[in-house]
């Protein structure tokens, strides 16, 4: 309740929190756009592979050209400008920033980014979810060792599902389930970047006019997102996800208490404790009344009778029986509010949701039958899509995780529907990240055991 305020007094004090923002596109953009107008918040440097690019949003969203003009990362330092820069590790190097954003959405170098900073001493902000989900655990346990924070982004739902997890536990009441609004039918697992705008309903002339990254977008529709946000979210607040993967389950804002409550008191979960999603879609396509499209929410329990009869006189949205409840926050605004999560971490040595233990997995999974010699091409791409599952499923299953289902080929033939296991793909790069995924899984289970 007092970043602000003590933002001031640093600022006062000792100068400007120093952040160092790796990615340059939707997300990194929206964090540029709002951290302009933070007092006390100056963004050192950003690391972009294509400097033109980086710059080019930097335009877009209102800066000067003035403003990005450091020639160094030390200039910038001096000045209070921005610098840009082509190489990640020149910001997790330099001693004047201390926290780092991975904001790339790419898993792999997500993990090598976030070593490095860890390793120099800096702060993480793990926009990447991708790379959280594969392997953030071990990362935090990594941050933690160096006296460092690091964090699941603010503005990003698995943050704030992990808030109103929090807000739940605090007051006492029994924690249900958790989960996030999705626009979602049946039909979209299936989806491809060739098919993906015809579930949008946008023209070819409104996807040429605009900056759309097909595979990005494929992979909200066809589930995969939600799949390696949720398993982030469970990891982070000891939830688990359903033993078959998420239900995608309809239901509107009234509804959520009766849908997300166990199916032995007439709701629609196997048992109570679980994440799932809120379809803002019928199967059959209709859209669904008052839907969460853009939220998350929690659903609880009250103790006793006389906190049930408390949920009825404030108003809260209940069930039938008014045991159960929910609480939701009917929106997020990602990078405008990212700057929560540095704060917090600089200024209070604390996390905006952190990953703490393997209890589920994001794994990659045939959209169609797979022959041996094809390509896997990852999220949101044309081979597979990625289902949550418990990590002691996913260990039975040695499966693949979906961040390093990219560019590798497979050596046996998988159907439909079916996890692709590691022994079913040839892995010959990014090996580094194979073995830090595999030490993961060994040190997770390690404590589980």
């Amino acid at each position: 309740m007092n970043l602000a305020t003590l933002l001031q007094k640093r600022a006062a004090e000792a100068g400007p929190v120093r952040v160092g923002i790796i990615g340059a596109g939707k997300f990194g953009s929206m964090m540029l756009a709002q951290a302009r107008h933070i007092k006390g918040y100056h963004v050192v440097g950003v690391a972009d592979l294509n400097v033109a690019k980086a710059r080019e949003s930097l335009k877009r969203v209102g800066w000067e050209e003035d403003q990005y003009s450091a020639k160094t990362l030390g200039d910038a330092y001096k000045t209070g400008k921005t610098c840009i820069v082509d190489n990640a590790a020149a910001l997790a190097e330099f001693d004047g920033i201390e926290c780092i954003i991975e904001a790339t959405g790419h898993p792999i170098v997500g993990v090598r980014h976030a070593l490095l900073a860890i390793d120099h001493g800096k702060h993480v902000v793990m926009v990447n979810v991708e790379a959280d989900v594969m392997c953030g655990p071990l990362l935090a346990a990594r941050a933690k060792a160096k006296g460092v924070v690091y964090s699941m982004a603010y503005g990003d739902q698995p943050a704030f599902m992990c808030e109103l997890i929090d807000w739940v536990r605090s007051c006492g009441f029994e924690l249900t389930a958790a989960g996030k609004g999705m626009n979602f039918e049946p039909r979209y697992r299936y989806s491809t970047p060739d098919t993906v705008w015809g579930y949008f309903g946008w023209t070819e002339a409104e996807v040429k006019a605009g900056d759309f990254n097909a595979q990005m977008y494929n992979s909200f529709t066809d589930g995969t997102k939600a799949a390696i946000e949720m398993a982030a979210v469970a990891n982070g607040t000891g939830l688990d996800c359903p033993d078959e993967g998420l239900a995608f389950l309809p239901a509107g804002l009234h509804d959520l208490a009766q849908v997300f409550k166990p199916a032995a008191d007439g709701g629609r979960l196997a048992r109570s404790g679980l994440i799932d999603i809120a379809a803002s879609q019928e199967p059959d396509g209709r859209e669904v009344l008052n839907n969460i499209r853009y939220g998350m929410f929690v659903t609880f329990k009250a103790p006793d009778e006389y906190t049930r009869a408390c949920f009825k006189q404030y108003g809260l949205l209940t069930d039938k029986s008014g045991w159960y409840a929910s609480m939701w926050r009917p929106f997020h605004l990602i990078g405008l509010e990212t700057s929560v999560s540095v704060l917090s971490a600089v200024l209070r040595g604390e996390a905006t949701g952190c990953s703490k233990e393997f209890r589920a997995d994001a794994v990659a999974t045939a959209k169609t039958d797979l022959k041996a010699g094809e390509m896997l091409d990852g999220e949101g791409g044309f081979a597979v899509w990625a289902n949550a599952i418990p990590a002691s499923k996913s260990l039975a299953l040695d499966a693949l995780p979906i961040g390093l289902a990219h560019k590798v080929k497979l050596v046996k033939p998988v159907a439909k529907d079916t996890p692709v296991s590691f022994s079913d793909v040839e892995l010959v790069d990014n090996l580094d990240v194979v073995e830090f995924r595999k030490e993961y899984t060994r040190t997770m289970l390690g404590k589980a055991n």
